[in-house]
């Protein structure tokens, strides 16, 4: 007959045991998990590469950086940003483009603008800051059209074409936007080339930069995964 205290002694070593056991089963856990973590970093990485890569290569050619060499086309797309920076002050990126879109319509290389660009409240209107500028800087109001449902690049670059008619058109904006809206464009059927407007300095331009190298991975799923469309189009408007 055993004793208490041996009754006492197997029931700790059997805690042990398991103690041990699940200390080995968190400690591979947690290796799996980190080579999980490992290699979808490097998969992550690779993809914004090929991304980057595939919608560079493919466009580089399409890019131009002066007004004169750009081929006459009928409209050229301005695509919208936000006038004014969320601390105040004038947004450089739309300072720039409505520079560019001056240039190219002043150097008689298009007949219209189309100004493509967020309008989803009220208090904010993107295609109108751009009219408002445009006829500022001396582009006739009836040579500015607007379209106030581009709420993203590739609701702008398939509206021009679905709503707008234009299946040749010039995209206007930094580079770095051109490229990817360009890769759409190629890969809906459409002709399009870009006029680039100066690229903004510092820490600014570094922020979105990184926020390209992601948008490009989501553009090449909507291109060939999702096959995605505008979130609205709506009746044809001429551009006349």
């Amino acid at each position: 007959m055993s004793s208490p205290g041996c009754g006492v002694d197997g029931s700790e070593q059997s805690r042990s045991v398991g103690s041990k056991a699940n200390k080995r089963r968190l400690i591979l856990a947690v290796k799996y998990a980190a080579i999980t973590l490992k290699f979808s970093i490097i998969f992550f990485l690779l993809l914004v590469f090929y991304a980057d890569s595939a919608i560079r290569n493919q466009t580089n050619s399409l890019v131009f950086s002066d007004a004169n060499d750009v081929p006459v086309h009928r409209v050229a797309l301005l695509l919208g940003t936000a006038p004014y920076q969320s601390h105040g002050g004038r947004n450089p990126f739309f300072s720039h483009r409505i520079d560019a879109a001056v240039a190219l319509f002043n150097a008689g290389k298009v007949e219209f603008i189309l100004a493509s660009g967020d309008n989803r409240h009220v208090s904010y209107n993107e295609p109108v800051a751009m009219r408002n500028e445009l006829i500022r800087r001396g582009v006739p109001a009836e040579r500015i059209v607007l379209d106030y449902a581009g709420f993203r690049t590739l609701d702008s670059i398939i509206r021009t074409r679905e709503v707008f008619g234009q299946e040749r058109f010039v995209v206007i904006s930094q580079r770095f936007h051109i490229e990817r809206a360009l890769y759409i464009a190629e890969n809906a059927g459409m002709q399009a080339v870009g006029f680039r407007a100066r690229d903004v300095d510092g820490q600014a331009m570094m922020r979105v930069q990184v926020r390209e190298y992601l948008a490009r991975v989501k553009a090449l799923a909507d291109v060939h995964l999702f096959r995605a469309s505008p979130r609205f189009l709506g009746d044809p408007i001429p551009i006349e």
